[in-house]
C-alpha cells in the first residue's frame, strides 16, 4: 500500500521545503520508495502551493503512480489551500490544519473535523520565529501518523536547510512533535 500526503497552503510558507524533506526523509532516511511533485502559482509570494508525496509502506514496495489524486493525509497551512483541496481528501482521511489560519467547515458532505494544529502559533510564541510554522506541522504529522519516523525527519532537516538554520528547524520540529504528541492520539492510516 501506498500512502498520498498532500502539504498546501501559499507560497512563503515553505510548503514545497516541507515536501522536499518529508519525502527525503522517508526515502533516503527510513528507507521507503516516494515520489515528491509540486505545484505553485505564478506568484513569488502568497500564491497556491502544494507538495504531493507518495510514499510506500514497506521497503520493498515500489510507487506505482506518482500523482496523488486522493490523499490519506492533508495538511492546510492556509484557507484557501483547504477550499482547493478539502474535496480531494478521501472518505476517513486526516486533515490536519493550521487552527490560526484555517476555519474548516463543520456542516455538510464536506465535512472534516480533522486535528486543529497552532503551528504558526507554536513558532511564533516558542519559537520566536513565524517562518518555521512548516517545520512545526512536519513534526505535528510524525506524531500523529506512521508516514515517517522523527529521527528520519530530523536527518532530513539536516542535510535540506542552511547550516545557520538548522539548530532552529530542529527545535521546530521536536515542539510540532511533543505538542502533537501530547494533543492527538495517533492516526490510523486506511486504503
Amino acid at each position: 500500500m501506498s500512502i498520498e500526503v498532500r502539504i498546501s497552503g501559499f507560497g512563503g510558507q515553505g510548503i514545497i521545503l516541507s515536501g522536499f524533506i518529508l519525502g527525503k526523509a522517508a526515502s533516503l532516511y527510513d528507507g521507503k520508495n516516494a515520489v515528491f511533485t509540486q505545484s505553485y502559482g505564478p506568484e513569488a509570494r502568497g500564491g497556491a502551493s502544494a507538495a504531493d508525496l507518495v510514499i510506500a509502506t514497506s521497503p520493498d514496495e515500489a510507487v506505482d503512480y506518482p500523482k496523488v489524486q486522493n490523499p490519506h493525509i492533508l495538511v492546510v497551512m492556509s484557507q484557501d489551500a483547504y477550499f482547493t483541496y478539502r474535496n480531494t481528501l478521501r472518505e476517513n482521511g486526516l486533515l490536519i490544519y493550521d487552527s490560526d489560519l484555517v476555519t474548516v467547515e463543520t456542516q455538510g458532505k464536506n465535512e472534516h473535523p480533522g486535528l486543529p494544529f497552532p503551528a504558526t502559533r507554536l513558532a511564533e510564541q516558542v519559537l520566536g520565529k513565524r517562518l518555521v510554522a512548516n517545520i512545526v506541522m512536519l513534526g505535528a504529522l510524525s506524531a500523529v501518523t506512521s508516514v515517517v519516523s522523527l529521527p528520519a525527519l530530523q536527518k532530513s532537516v539536516e542535510t535540506s536547510v542552511k547550516k545557520a538554520f538548522v539548530d532552529l528547524n530542529l527545535k521546530a520540529l521536536q515542539e510540532g512533535y511533543l505538542s502533537a504528541e501530547r494533543m492527538a492520539t495517533p492516526y490510523a492510516i486506511r486504503a
